[in-house]
This record gives structure tokens, sequence and C-alpha cells, in this order.
């Protein structure tokens, strides 16, 4: 019978040494896993109660933003694994260096060819926000690699964890093959037992040579990366703002009436030929916006987010 609960004499283990337990709940205190669990508590509740991560699970995504939100994990994951590659000696990473199991890119780089074809890396490129989150994870690689695990542990056990409901729901969704054709990213290929694999990544987490000065350093860079998401989430809500939400004509959004329409350049096309009616003049100049790279990646990053945010309340 397990030692926890109790003794070959039938005596509870914590009344028979209850210092030995309260050394052991001291420790659980004190891991990194625990520290960052509780420490990333609030932002986390915060990032799973938002309208996207609410959609996602419904299955309401569009395979045009699911496809930027690839490209989004591509720009994310290229970061992060450059770096972890340069400090992949580095005694307060080495540990947790495991590329074969974990590394994202080459999945990324055949879903991104899946989507947009053989010439995708000339069609893509980062927005602000996102590219403000690729700077400081290349900044903390290069000056500061002890906190490296932050990023690493909340992408690779959220991924390695929510991911795969994530996988069936956009899937399903969107109609993508069952063959995995779209979703190599939430594939572990090399991982046979997911949950054993996360015991074991928290174990050597856990297992780093830190002082709590530093443990609490990286809880404190892990609730830096949710503020950087959540900035994300504050341009995509621009971004949507922008665009009517009205009857469609010709695949556009009906002028919504605000403002002037006669500065509108569809309204003033369709006066010039006889054709305009009343106010039903297409708004393009909000789909014009979206046609825009950098508001295009603002869109996908936020999908992106979202599902990592999703993949951490499966944790």
């Amino acid at each position: 019978m397990s030692a926890e609960v109790e003794t070959s004499e039938g005596v509870d283990e914590s009344e028979k040494n209850p210092g030995a337990l309260e050394k052991e709940n001291h420790t659980r205190m004190v891991d990194l896993s625990e520290l960052l669990k509780e420490g990333t508590r609030e932002a986390h509740d915060r990032a799973e109660n938002t309208q996207f991560v609410k959609d996602f699970l419904k299955g309401n995504i569009k395979k045009e933003l699911f496809k930027l939100a690839t490209t989004a994990l591509y720009f994310t994951y290229s970061a992060l694994e450059e770096e972890m590659e340069r400090n992949k000696d580095h005694p307060a990473f080495a540990p947790l260096y495991f590329p074969m199991e974990l590394h994202r890119k080459e999945a990324l780089t055949k879903d991104m060819g899946y989507f947009f074809g053989e010439n995708w890396e000339e069609q893509v490129q980062c927005s602000e926000a996102a590219q403000k989150y690729v700077e400081r994870i290349r900044y903390i690689g290069q000056n500061e690699p002890e906190l490296l695990v932050a990023h690493a542990y909340t992408r690779y056990m959220g991924d390695l964890s929510g991911g795969q409901v994530l996988k069936k729901v956009a899937q399903r969704a969107l109609k993508l093959p069952s063959t995995g054709e779209g979703t190599q990213f939430y594939l572990f290929e090399n991982v046979d037992n997911a949950q054993q694999f996360k015991q074991l990544y928290r174990a050597r987490m856990n297992a780093l040579d830190l002082n709590m000065k530093t443990k609490e350093r990286i809880v404190e860079e892990a609730n830096k990366a949710f503020e950087y998401n959540m900035q994300i989430f504050n341009e995509l809500d621009q971004a949507r703002s922008m665009l009517a939400t009205e009857t469609l004509k010709d695949g556009f959004p009906v002028h919504d009436g605000k403002g002037d329409m006669r500065k509108c350049p569809f309204y003033a096309a369709e006066q010039d030929k006889g054709a305009l009616e009343a106010s039903s003049c297409p708004f393009r100049t909000a789909m014009a916006v979206l046609r825009k790279p950098s508001l295009q990646f603002i869109l996908a990053t936020g999908v992106a987010l979202a599902a990592g945010f999703l993949a951490w309340y499966y944790m």
C-alpha cells in the first residue's frame, strides 16, 4: 500500500513523521512549476475568459484567419527555438532542451506550405505588437537565458495539453484533412505519452539549480508573456472595430450610415454610375484595412494566442 497514505502498520505517515510532511509541502511550494502555476493564475483566468477563447472552443473560426494564426505561431516559435538552440548548453536551460520531442518550427513550415503554397515566405510578415513579443524572446535568449524557461514552459506544456483539443476543433470547423495537413503543429510524433512527458519536463524544471529570486523573476517573465498577448488582443479589437457588421453587397460590408458617406470612394463611384440606392454603399475601406498584411497578422496573432490560452486551460 502507498506510503503516502498508510504505513505497513496502518499508521498515517503524517502522524509518524510530521517533519517529513512539512518538508515535502515546503518543497512543493518552492518548486518552479508550482510557483508558475500559482503566480500566473490571475493572468491565466483573464485570458481563458476572452471572447476569442470562447469562440475558438465553439468552432467559430474562419479558414483565412486560421491560416494567419499559423503564421503568427511560425514567427513566435522560430524566435523561441532559435534562442533555445543558442542556450542549449546553458545550465539554467540545458535540462529542458528537447528539440526532437518539442520543437514546432519544422511542423509549422509544413502547415505554412499547405495553406500558402511554395512561396509562402514572400506572403507573410509580422505585426508591430507581435514583433515586440519576438524581440522580447530574443532579448531574453541573448541577455537573460535563465528566464527562457518561462516562455518554453508556457508554450510547450500548453501545446501538449489543450493543443490536441484545438486540433480537433480546427479540423471539424474548417473541414481540414483528418490525415493532419494544416494541423502538423499539433502533432508531436516523438512524444508517446503527453502526460508522462509533461511530468518529466516539470521534474527537470524543478531540478534546475535556481535561487528563489531567479524563480520569482521567471514567474514575473511568464506574466509579461501574458501581457504581450493581451496587447495583441487590444490591437485585434481595434482592427475589428473598423469593420461594419451589416449585410453584404458583392461580398463587402454595407456602409453603416456613420460618418460622411460622400468620403467613401465606392460611394462616389456608384453615384457616378447612377447605381447608388439610399445608403447601400459598401464600406470597402474597412475591407481594405484587413488586406494590409500588418493588420492581417494582428488578427492572426489574436487567434494564435487564443489557442495558447485555451491550451493552458486544459493543462
